[in-house]
């Protein structure tokens, strides 16, 4: 391995471990415990002061870089604690960077390994094609039960370049993020139902597009 490969290696590894270590924290601490409780969550944030929108930043980027994190609770908590504006702002600047950061992991770690194996031949097909990867980004951030984290981790590993994948997931977060905002206020004025079934309304949304394929591409095979 060259010097650049074993520099990255060991930037990659020291990342993991500082990760894993603040998986541990905040494990250890019962922050992550707080995380699925909305109110203790929200509690604490508001606890912090002016460091509040810092620590709701952080949290998501780090959801975003450790999967067993939820990254909802966190989302819902800001806009309890700040509202629809500035909760969203907190929102999408810890989600945008910590996508950000996860594409850049991928990306030293795995990309010039694959370029190493398939060579030229990792540009052709949809792989190479940015503006297809673009579009998968992009609506993959609309989709809830699709995994933000594994998305961004993923498109590290492509020839996605970085602005793209920037802009896509700034597009496609920005209105998720309004969402969770708007739901974790409607959460504190005693709106639970209602948002359970805008929840479920726009889940059941978010499906019928892969639905409508799945059933296109079943009748495409069908009438081979």
């Amino acid at each position: 391995m060259s010097r650049t490969q074993w520099a990255a290696l060991l930037a990659g590894t020291f990342i993991l471990l500082a990760l894993v270590a603040a998986y541990v924290a905040l494990e250890r601490s019962g922050t992550l415990d707080a995380m699925l409780d909305g109110s203790a969550l929200r509690a604490r944030i508001e606890q912090l002061g002016i460091w509040g929108p810092l620590a709701i930043i952080a949290l998501m980027t780090l959801a975003v870089l450790v999967s067993p994190i939820p990254s909802a609770p966190i989302a819902m908590a800001a806009g309890a604690a700040y509202g629809h504006t500035w909760g969203t702002l907190y929102i999408v600047t810890g989600a945008e960077a910590g996508a950000l950061a996860a594409f850049g992991i991928a990306r030293m770690l795995g990309h010039a390994m694959l370029y190493r194996w398939f060579g030229e031949r990792l540009s052709a097909g949809l792989i190479g094609s940015q503006n297809a990867l673009t579009g998968i980004v992009f609506f993959s951030r609309l989709l809830p039960f699709v995994s933000f984290d594994l998305v961004s981790y993923a498109a590290g590993l492509t020839l996605l370049s970085v602005w793209r994948f920037a802009l896509a997931t700034l597009a496609g977060v920005i209105p998720a993020g309004f969402l969770l905002a708007h739901f974790g206020q409607e959460m504190t004025n005693g709106e639970a139902d209602r948002f359970m079934y805008t929840a479920l309304g726009l889940g059941l949304i978010t499906a019928i597009p892969l639905a409508v394929k799945l059933f296109r591409d079943r009748a495409a095979r069908r009438s081979r």
